[in-house]
């Protein structure tokens, strides 16, 4: 383990539901005497079929093996329930697992939930000491390093507050402020940072960064936000039902992967409605790419051709109220633009029965990349009926995906990491 800082093998944790013991304490007894003799708990499942679970268990990781290198910015990635937090509380030694070792080579500092080690009644300056106790530091440290800290949490004007009366931005400042100035080897973040402003997420990544390429720190780091994630990570892995189900080096690729994976479900080119989106003043019906004859695209559009995204919805009484457009993100979540047909329709009016918009995305707008079209409708000051931000398992989300590619590498490489890349107009004195 020269240069490698945590080595995990064969890793699982299995939680019982509804339980917090075998049943009876003659069993209790029995597990705690062999897990302290190193033996198997004789009141667990034996075998592989252990793995496939019943109602009465629930494993939260199953057989986990990687490994993490002195210096590396680890990405873990995954949905809600895919085992992140549990493995990063059993790293903390929160909680013990199951089964498989875990090798760790330096002080581990953790910042898993917000005010995590904090005592509400006490004060901002008073809780960076008792936080950096718990955490391992010395008070004469702690002394050395709390103006640092002060300045770096930007809550200078209330430190001396009690925390209670802190809101959970100012908590996760204070709070990841303390863990970055700790004297430790691996630092692990959990979506922490979602809570705070965006000013001191960029402060925040930036002192990881720092950590890592400047002091040879580990990081390990859990967010939904895949650009903080490809901004601070170096390397990543996807966890999905318990199991790490990729790691990599590349984190454009991995993160290109999990992105792909949300939008599994998402139709390449077209979306009909299934029935479940009914408005009387707007039912959408369909929504797809066509190219210039008419013909649907599946999924694949070439950078310098013009392309219409068809919109067809039905109105069954007229409403003056409302509102529809498109909005154009990448997968990542970043939005492009949005437009209507307000935009250039002269006096546009729709009419009771079956409604066909088109809108035509001119060529040599979009680079090459995947991205993704949402349809919005509300009716002002009183219901929204599509919501292009809405998660996309929302039955009432309205989206359809595609891929921009160019056969020349000469035209808009996707070295520029661009979104779009227009052709402009040039000229010569």
């Amino acid at each position: 383990m020269s240069d490698i800082a945590i080595k995990i093998e064969h890793l699982s944790k299995m939680y019982r539901l509804g339980v917090i013991n075998n049943g009876t304490l003659w069993r209790d007894i029995q597990t705690y005497m062999s897990l302290k003799l190193g033996k198997e708990d004789p009141n667990s499942k034996i075998g592989e079929n252990k793995y496939s679970g019943d109602k009465d268990h629930f494993w939260a990781l199953k057989d986990v093996s990687f490994e993490v290198k002195q210096g590396d910015r680890l990405g873990i990635i995954g949905k809600n329930g895919a085992g992140k937090s549990t493995l990063l509380k059993i790293l903390s030694r929160i909680t013990t697992p199951t089964e498989g070792t875990i090798k760790v080579k330096g002080k581990i500092a953790s910042l898993l939930e917000v005010g995590t080690g904090f005592h509400t009644e006490l004060t901002g300056r008073e809780n960076i000491f008792l936080n950096g106790a718990i955490l391992g530091m010395k008070k004469r440290r702690i002394n050395t390093l709390l103006d640092s800290i002060i300045d770096f949490s930007g809550i200078d004007k209330h430190i001396d507050t009690p925390v209670k009366r802190y809101s959970s931005g100012m908590f996760v400042r204070l709070a990841f402020a303390v863990a970055a100035h700790l004297d430790c080897d691996i630092l692990i973040a959990d979506e922490v940072l979602a809570v705070g402003d965006a000013e001191f997420q960029k402060k925040a990544l930036g002192k990881m960064q720092e950590l890592s390429t400047g002091q040879g720190r580990t990081v390990l780091f859990v967010s939904h936000n895949m650009n903080a994630v490809k901004q601070l990570c170096n390397s990543g892995i996807i966890f999905e039902k318990g199991r790490a189900i990729n790691a990599s080096n590349d984190i454009e690729s991995l993160t290109s992967e999990y992105l792909y994976s949300n939008f599994k479900n998402v139709k390449s080119s077209v979306w009909n409605n299934p029935g479940k989106i009914y408005e009387k003043c707007f039912t959408p019906l369909n929504l797809q790419i066509e190219d210039e004859e008419g013909n649907v695209i599946d999924g694949t559009i070439s950078v310098n051709k013009s392309y219409n995204v068809k919109l067809e919805f039905e109105i069954k009484e007229l409403s003056s109220n409302l509102n529809i457009y498109l909005l154009f993100a990448t997968l990542d979540g970043t939005i492009l633009f949005t437009t209507n047909p307000y935009d250039n329709i002269e006096n546009y009016k729709m009419h009771l029965g079956i409604n066909v918009l088109y809108c035509s995305i001119p060529p040599n707008l979009l680079n090459t990349n995947d991205y993704n079209i949402s349809l919005g409708s509300e009716l002002a000051n009183y219901n929204i009926i599509t919501d292009p931000c809405a998660d996309n398992t929302d039955p009432s989300k309205v989206m359809i995906k595609f891929n921009v590619e160019s056969n020349s590498a000469l035209i808009f490489p996707n070295r520029y990491k661009s979104a779009i890349a227009p052709k402009l107009k040039w000229k010569k004195k």
